[in-house]
């Protein structure tokens, strides 16, 4: 029997955009029977975030990192053509009409199909994010977890 094919991503952008390319690249090619991962660094961990407003025990400078980054995959900003705030709301209604799926819902796919999400506990040291404000059964790791997925990797890429 073959060996599963292996597609390794490292999400570093917190862009809602470039989000739902990696998450739509992570569900096609768990759909084409790939062994996914999702390697969530810096930005990309506010994809892992929950919307919810969590009170977990931290310092300032982490209370300060936690107000400035997005709560949840929802509300992370579009890379070009902000207008003020109204770029996000207008992408999300033109994805809406075109029957495109919205990116909490592309998350949870990958969670259905299987898709390894990552986040770099590392990163989270370094925000101040705490596991309790992040999505439930996703995984922890640093990069030597990363490696470890992605030196077999038939496809690697960084998004």
């Amino acid at each position: 029997m073959a060996e599963k094919k292996k597609t390794n991503i490292i999400l570093f952008s917190g862009d809602y955009d470039k989000t739902m390319a990696a998450y739509i690249i992570a569900n096609g090619a768990a759909a084409y029977d790939h062994d996914v991962t999702i390697f969530h660094t810096f930005w990309g961990l506010n994809a892992l975030r929950k919307d919810e407003k969590l009170q977990p025990k931290k310092s300032f400078m982490e209370k300060m990192f936690g107000k400035m980054m997005p709560r949840g995959a929802n509300n992370m900003p579009l890379s070009k053509m902000q207008f003020l705030g109204m770029g996000p709301k207008m992408i999300k209604s033109v994805m809406k009409k075109h029957n495109v799926m919205p990116l909490p819902d592309l998350i949870d796919m990958a969670k259905e199909q299987d898709v390894t999400l990552l986040a770099c506990t590392m990163t989270m040291d370094l925000l101040g994010l705490k596991k309790e404000e992040l999505l439930d059964d996703i995984e922890y790791g640093g990069v030597a977890a990363y490696i470890a997925e992605g030196e077999d990797g038939a496809i690697n890429l960084f998004i």
